[in-house]
């Protein structure tokens, strides 16, 4: 169960549900229900042609630096263009993830994440130093108890969980890991190639096990555990084989030194097995058996327990994990597109049913208490992105007045929604001039156009 929860800007309701939510509010005359989703459904389909156009950018920047890509390139980048297709797509990836309502954790929060106890025992190192890009951001930062096993039982424990976790990782090239002594072929991933993670509900305590180049061991309790039975185990063990040792020492000595050199030690060796060699054989024999298979037994434990401890990590990831590469960016760009298509749809109502302009700050309070006190959901709304948004959906003809606009701000800095008969005329004018082809080009075609329609 959620323990506690974090106002922020992502809006947890599907585009279309949540213009059903307005709908349901009531506040809307009936002639106006359809007028609305018109309106909703115009400016959706115009968000989906500029997202196109981001996730065409982030695609093409990301080709030279995709580990997966099973097509060829017709003409291999310079150095100088990789380093502007990597620098364009690393910012914006940060662009969209801010759209889609992401936070940037910080490389000061991200150490304090690897500080903290993790929920899986382990004793993990990372080299940031292997990475010439990282992008780290989160969404839906909240506590959650969970149930977790410790010293033989069950215990709720507290856990600082983030709901959506996306990551960018670009390696160093192969000249930097074959520098540290570290064959190519032994690394889990390509030197120089870029790699893109979604993860869900993770731990914070636990994001470094979403690195691909994180070091596993184990910890000092877990060692503990392992070399306390083995030497429990030893003692017994050397008291069995003790004698066969001494017997073996003895003929050592009495070869190099002689007869009477055993004796002054104490080491009685009886003149029959020494001259005998089967007996020193069979005593060293049995010793290294013993030994040998104890020392195997040990390490096959350990390498168990080690085993369990991976498995359980690669458990973790498999079902954590969303997607990976370039479906990051079809995810991610969707995401953004959802999220500003329900800020301005929010915006506008509000706009179009408060009957009177509202101030910045109202705006965003209302919305914010709407939320919380209609559908039991608290936000953070970011309203300042989202008016800016909003405004710049508007009449660009020449000639054209915030009276072509969806919204008006007056001179208080209030704004007011335009009705519902105005906006779709506003907001259909801003989809037909996506493209300004035709308009450029229609008096030299429209005689053909007219003989191909009136035909």
């Amino acid at each position: 169960m959620t323990a506690q929860t974090n106002r922020e800007a992502f809006i947890p309701y599907r585009r279309s549900d949540l213009i059903e939510l307005c709908i349901d509010d009531g506040q809307l005359p009936n002639d106006d229900v359809q007028k609305f989703r018109d309106f909703c459904e115009i400016l959706t389909a115009y968000y989906h042609v500029k997202s196109q156009r981001t996730l065409e950018v982030l695609k093409d920047s990301f080709a030279p630096f995709n580990p997966d890509a099973d097509t060829r390139t017709r003409v291999a980048p310079t150095a100088q263009q990789s380093a502007a297709l990597e620098q364009r797509l690393v910012q914006a990836f940060a662009t969209v993830l801010q759209r889609a309502n992401y936070s940037a954790l910080s490389p000061e929060d991200l150490q304090g994440a690897f500080a903290g106890e993790s929920l899986i025992p382990l004793k993990t190192r990372i080299d940031f130093d292997d990475y010439a890009h990282m992008v780290f951001y989160y969404r839906g930062d909240n506590f959650k108890t969970v149930q977790v096993k410790r010293w033989f039982r069950q215990q709720e424990v507290v856990v600082d969980n983030f709901e959506r976790v996306a990551l960018l990782l670009r390696f160093k090239d192969a000249d930097y890991f074959a520098a540290k002594k570290q064959q190519v072929a032994d690394l889990n991933f390509t030197p120089g190639k870029m790699y893109l993670y979604l993860y869900k509900n993770v731990p914070r305590y636990d994001l470094e096990l979403l690195f691909p180049n994180v070091q596993v061991s184990m910890n000092w309790l877990d060692r503990l555990l392992v070399l306390g039975p083995a030497i429990g185990a030893a003692v017994p063990l050397l008291l069995r084989v003790l004698p066969s040792l001494l017997l073996i020492i003895g003929v050592i000595l009495l070869v190099i030194f002689g007869a009477e050199f055993p004796g002054r030690l104490g080491l009685e060796i009886d003149d029959a097995a020494a001259q005998n060699i089967f007996p020193v054989l069979i005593a060293t024999m049995s010793i290294g058996m013993a030994l040998g298979g104890f020392a195997a037994k040990q390490y096959s434990t350990y390498k168990n327990k080690r085993l369990k401890f991976l498995k359980r990590i690669t458990d973790t990831l498999f079902f954590k994990n969303l997607v990976t590469n370039q479906g990051v960016l079809y995810t991610l760009v969707d995401a953004a597109e959802e999220e500003e298509c329900k800020e301005i749809i929010l915006v506008y109502y509000h706009l179009l049913v408060a009957g009177q302009p509202l101030t910045r700050d109202r705006l965003d309070r209302q919305i914010e208490q709407w939320m919380e006190q209609t559908w039991d959901t608290r936000i953070d709304f970011d309203i300042d992105k989202t008016l800016a948004n909003l405004t710049a959906l508007r009449v660009s003809a020449a000639g054209a007045d915030d009276a072509a606009a969806l919204v008006q701000v007056d001179a208080a800095g209030a704004y007011q929604a335009r009705s519902l008969d105005t906006a779709r005329v506003v907001i259909d004018y801003v989809w037909d001039n996506i493209f300004q082809y035709a308009a450029t080009g229609v008096a030299e075609f429209a005689p053909a156009l007219m003989e191909r329609t009136e035909s």
